[in-house]
């Protein structure tokens, strides 16, 4: 595809398309390939002119390059464009309200005012209706106000009113449709987290690593325990237990066996299996986001739902003061200006549109949260527990050294680890099979079924022997592997400095593996500020030895620590600090800290960790960096002062309004007005950004 440069300057780019126009599809397509393109910081595509708007750093070579060999089709290949677009969204209802607006303003140039005067009998028939119908039904609501308003302005015969009122409640509806749905929309987009790799299971039984992309219906995948299921798909292998709580919101984990359907973004729990593919990746993990977002609106802070709840009681109470208005003034006109305001549009709206864009500025520092009530929980939170390992500890430890026993090669023994770590999203797991690619070890399929033991280690067979790796613990004590006398002292002598995981092939050691697993370089000054945020009490969890907790502890500034604890004593210390009355949010990474972030009351993943471990958290962090547990509580706080300010504003302002109506200073048309005014405004407010 061919581009012309329209304008340059330092950093940006704006070119035309050399066609005349695009489809949402192509220009959704466009979007995400320069964004993809390295250097790109933002693009912007339009369609109706074909034109895009780069802004870029570093040289443009790459850029042009990239540019020059676009085409539509080879993109369309490479690139999984998620469901519905905001573009499509915009554009819908930027028609409809240029349409509304432009239909109305057409009537009352060209239509005689007879003819108008039906045209709002007949358009406030379904208001009437809906007021009925609440009577009928003995509910006070907002539908109630609005019809009882329309109604009387009718009767009095005044239809300019009733039309004005119609006319700005539908501009008001579309807003209000449009702001909601564009915040799940852009929040949907922001936490779709993709797999970007799968095994497939090929015709003559081998396992391949292959971009998910590359998966088709049909095909099969295999999965194995504590990992996501990626794709729709049916079993055909294997008999395992699955967490559907992104779908159903049950905890307890499904047996599923061959001939059972599991769905994208579920967790294997326990088990092996192998998965024909239904549907290859796209829209159905965006459906199941959107889900979970609109799921999340129920999981409302107690603030929000307080305010929701004061908006319906005070219903009644807008209604009789209508009421009263006309007793004490017999004038209709007042009487109707005190129905055109309520509370409830401003309180149901802008308290979930500001919760909806604190989890939206929360994905912006690649933080997801999975409900406004996690939000609040951690603005009031005052203990917050981190296990150490992938978590204070950075991010990426990496592999030190490989030292054989029993006569073994260093590289065949870490091929053989890698081959083992491979199926489990651990950091240690990670560091072992990172190591064997930088040596160029190629660590094929050559074990048997794998087994995870939670806090533990993997236990498997490779020909007819027994193969485990992990802990000493596990190891030595669980397993009972044994080390020959004559290599005791070279065992005795291994660096204490480094973590270490034991391999052992047949009940004997065959290699130990040392990892480093440096501190975080920002996990001190996380720490810190975590203290000045609010946190009284920051604890370290470890599964390490007393030695070397004590010494991570002493140099993060922990307030406490455990050493050696097993995920049922993390849970344990969880349940003791909430029994002393305090709020607890725990952060962990893999399979063992899974109990403990379900008991605590705000639970955070780290991404890179274990895929239950991110199921069953109610936060879930990147790996790049702590400093987003700081902005979380940040913004959690800065959310709920907000939910606050908006409730004491509608209050004050609509109050006000309701006020002035009485005493005749505003007439029901520009009652309305003000009032779908400053809820469009105080929504719009809501979702501008909390930390500046």
């Amino acid at each position: 595809m061919k581009f012309q440069i329209m304008h340059e300057a330092p950093g940006m780019l704006r070119l035309r398309a050399v066609q005349c126009c695009m489809t949402i599809d192509q220009a959704d397509l466009l979007e995400e390939y320069i964004r993809r393109i390295p250097g790109v910081d933002t693009v912007a595509v339009h369609e109706r002119t074909s034109g895009v708007v780069i802004h870029y750093h570093g040289g443009k070579d790459l850029l042009v390059s990239h540019l020059a060999s676009f085409s539509f089709e080879s993109a369309s290949e490479e690139i999984q464009i998620i469901g519905h677009t905001s573009r499509e969204l915009n554009r819908e209802y930027k028609e409809k309200i240029v349409f509304h607006v432009i239909k109305r303003y057409l009537k009352r140039l060209y239509l005689p005012a007879p003819i108008r005067y039906a045209l709002h009998a007949v358009r406030a028939v379904p208001y009437v209706y809906r007021a009925l119908r609440c009577l009928w039904r003995r509910e006070i609501s907002v539908d109630l106000l609005d019809g009882v308003a329309i109604g009387v302005s009718l009767l009095t015969g005044d239809f300019e009113t009733a039309g004005s009122v119609m006319f700005l409640l539908r501009l008001g509806d579309y807003l209000d449709q449009w702001t909601h749905k564009k915040s799940i929309d852009d929040l949907a987009k922001r936490m779709s987290l993709s797999v970007d790799q799968v095994w497939l299971r090929t015709e003559d039984g081998q396992d391949l690593l292959l971009p998910i992309g590359q998966v088709r219906a049909g095909d099969r995948i295999v999965v194995d325990a504590g990992s996501l299921i990626p794709l729709d798909g049916e079993i055909v292998e294997g008999d395992v237990t699955v967490n559907q709580a992104s779908l159903t919101g049950e905890s307890v984990p499904v047996e599923r066996h061959p001939g059972a359907s599991v769905f994208a973004g579920t967790v294997l729990e326990e088990g092996r299996c192998v998965i024909r593919v239904k549907q290859a990746a796209g829209r159905n993990k965006y459906d199941q986001i959107v889900r979970m977002i609109e799921d999340s609106q129920k999981l409302s802070s107690q603030t929000e739902t307080r305010a929701a709840n004061l908006a319906d009681r005070l219903v009644p109470w807008c209604l009789g003061g209508s009421a009263l208005t006309y007793l004490l003034t017999r004038n209709l006109t007042r009487a109707v200006s005190v129905l055109m305001v309520d509370f409830s549009c401003a309180l149901k709206l802008a308290m979930p549109l500001s919760v909806l864009s604190a989890m939206g500025e929360a994905s912006a520092y690649h933080v997801t949260v999975k409900g406004g009530k996690y939000m609040e929980r951690i603005s009031e939170a005052e203990t917050i527990i981190f296990d150490k390992t992938g978590t204070l500890t950075h991010a990426c430890p990496r592999v030190v050294d490989v030292i054989p026993f029993g006569g073994n090669e260093k590289d065949e023994m870490l091929r053989v680890a890698a081959c083992l770590e491979e199926h489990f999203p651990h950091s240690m797991a990670n560091a072992v099979v990172r190591a064997a690619k930088e040596r160029g070890l190629d660590h094929a399929e050559m074990h048997s079924r794998v087994e995870y033991i939670v806090a533990h280690g993997i236990a498997s067979s490779i020909g007819e022997e027994r193969a485990v790796i992990g802990s000493y613990h596990f190891v030595f004590e669980d397993e009972g592997v044994s080390v020959d006398p004559s290599e005791q002292a070279r065992f005795d002598a291994l660096p204490p400095e480094y973590s270490q995981l034991y391999l052992a092939i047949g009940g004997r050691l065959s290699a130990v593996i040392c990892i480093a697993d440096p501190l975080r370089r920002e996990a001190k000054d996380v720490v810190r500020k975590l203290h000045n945020a609010g946190f009284s009490r920051v604890v370290m969890l470890t599964g390490d030895s007393l030695r070397t907790a004590t010494a991570i502890a002493a140099e993060v500034g922990v307030d406490d620590f455990r050493a050696e604890v097993l995920p049922e004593d993390k849970a344990a210390f969880i349940q003791s600090e909430q029994e002393a009355g305090r709020t607890v949010v725990m952060i962990g990474d893999g399979i063992n800290d899974a109990p403990a972030l379900s008991y605590a009351d705000v639970g955070v993943a780290i991404g890179s960790g274990a895929a239950i471990a991110r199921e069953v958290a109610d936060v879930t962090i990147s790996a790049e960096d702590l400093m987003e547990l700081v902005y979380l509580k940040r913004l959690s706080d800065a959310l709920m002062a907000r939910i606050r300010r908006n409730y004491r504003f509608v209050m004050g302002f609509n109050g006000g309004l309701i006020a002035l109506g009485a005493l005749g200073v505003l007439v029901p048309a520009t009652s309305a007005l003000l009032h779908n005014g400053s809820t469009l405004l105080i929504s719009l407010g809501s979702m501008t950004k909390l930390l500046k």
